[in-house]
């Protein structure tokens, strides 16, 4: 069985790699996983000076977590299914009560399935997730598209921006190639300054090659990290932030068959939390930010029982207390306590996301708010966090839209 994030259709049309099932509800487990090396001084990081492209020049927006009034959301969605959206999908927010209301749609920009912010907060950007993949850059507030550039790879499904804002990240999904593009001042996209393919290890049990589902930058901003479902490893390389290109310095394999599929870390820097997708577990992994290197720690339970409920995204408290876990086949969020600075995670419950398939969780910038995207119910489920006990309150009605695999609140 293939598995993944949810296609846009290719070229030739009908959905193309996934099938999906439900499971049951059960078990607790905790992982605790040794404390990395103590951090070294990395020469190759003091003397990679940033040169070019040239950094934007505009000046920060505002704190987008102390802004009052309505806020900005983005939604991603896919335009050439049968149900789905005409572009990216815009909506404001009420940072008090969670309410959603529509703003209209970006449009001309094709299967926008995942999005991302540049950290001066004046560009978005998205994947265009089809057989002949593209990343599109849009500037805000104008909604304006400054264009697209081709990824070199088929269905990307993910990206994200580097810390120094002139690199953006992308994963293609469909050919296990990860890819980085230059950014200018303006925000827009230059020509793809590298391309590599995980050729190496082979696929693991029932993957019919490399497919590659994230590609993040590291807390400490000396690597950058791209896991593959499909070769049941996470890839760490160096940047070259002058050239735009990467350098292989480490491999991290998970349990053969384990689908990993999302990566995300715990504020400290020392220790990470990996999805895995197809034998629907979670793994503490310890990173050492002086060589990128990663290593994962037993797997353990989401809480959703036998089979696998497809575990999605990953996301932890800016506190480092708490951890969240989409489960698109249970429907659930589960929730973690977050222990030992980082190096344990301890099972609480899961919570029913009043949606079906929840693709993707985000949290509002004062993370006072978590935002699921549910693919199959084309709903956006928001959830008030309490920041004492981490626990989940539903903030009224989901709101409607089109086949919503991404939820970007600004």
């Amino acid at each position: 069985m293939s598995s993944g994030a949810e296609p846009a259709r290719g070229s030739g049309g009908g959905w193309t790699r996934r099938r999906f099932v439900g499971a049951l509800a059960g078990a607790v487990a905790v992982t605790t996983v040794p404390a990395p090396a103590t951090p070294r001084a990395d020469p190759a990081a003091a003397s990679a000076t940033p040169t070019a492209p040239p950094a934007p020049t505009a000046s920060p927006s505002p704190s987008l977590a102390h802004r009052s009034g309505p806020r900005p959301l983005y939604l991603g969605t896919y335009t050439s299914v049968d149900g789905g959206g005409t572009g990216i999908g815009r909506a404001t927010y009420d940072p008090t009560t969670g309410r959603i209301a529509a703003a209209g749609t970006v449009t001309g920009v094709g299967d926008p399935s995942y999005l991302a912010l540049h950290p001066d907060g004046r560009t978005l950007y998205a994947v265009n997730e089809r057989e002949e993949g593209g990343v599109t850059a849009v500037r805000l507030p104008k909604n304006k598209v400054l264009g697209t550039r081709g990824t070199g790879g088929a269905a990307p499904c993910h990206l994200s921006v580097h810390p120094s804002g002139r690199w953006l990240l992308s994963a293609n999904y469909g050919s296990g190639s990860v890819a980085v593009h230059p950014i200018d001042a303006s925000g827009a996209l230059g020509e793809r300054t590298d391309l590599v393919t995980h050729a190496s290890p082979p696929p693991g049990p029932g993957q019919d090659g490399p497919h590659a589902h994230q590609f993040i930058t590291s807390p400490d901003g000396g690597h950058v990290l791209a896991v593959d479902l499909g070769t049941d490893t996470v890839y760490t390389y160096r940047l070259d932030q002058s050239k735009g290109t990467l350098t292989e310095v480490s491999q991290a394999h998970t349990r053969p068959g384990a689908g990993p599929r999302h990566l995300t870390f715990h504020p400290g820097g020392r220790y990470a939390y990996l999805a895995n997708e197809v034998d629907n577990t979670m793994a503490v992994c310890a990173y050492d930010p002086a060589t990128g290197r990663l290593t994962p720690g037993e797997a353990q339970s989401t809480g959703t029982g036998a089979g696998t409920s497809y575990p999605a995204q990953i996301l932890v408290t800016s506190n480092g207390a708490y951890a969240y876990l989409a489960n698109r086949g249970h429907n659930s969020l589960t929730r973690y306590a977050v222990e030992a600075d980082g190096a344990r995670l301890r099972l609480l419950d899961t919570v029913p996301v009043s949606g079906d398939f929840p693709r993707h969780i985000a949290f509002s910038p004062d993370g006072r708010l978590l935002f699921a995207a549910n693919q199959k119910s084309s709903t956006v489920s928001v959830f008030h966090v309490d920041d004492k006990s981490g626990g989940l309150r539903l903030a009224g009605a989901p709101f409607a839209s089109p086949v919503a695999v991404c939820a970007l609140p600004l």
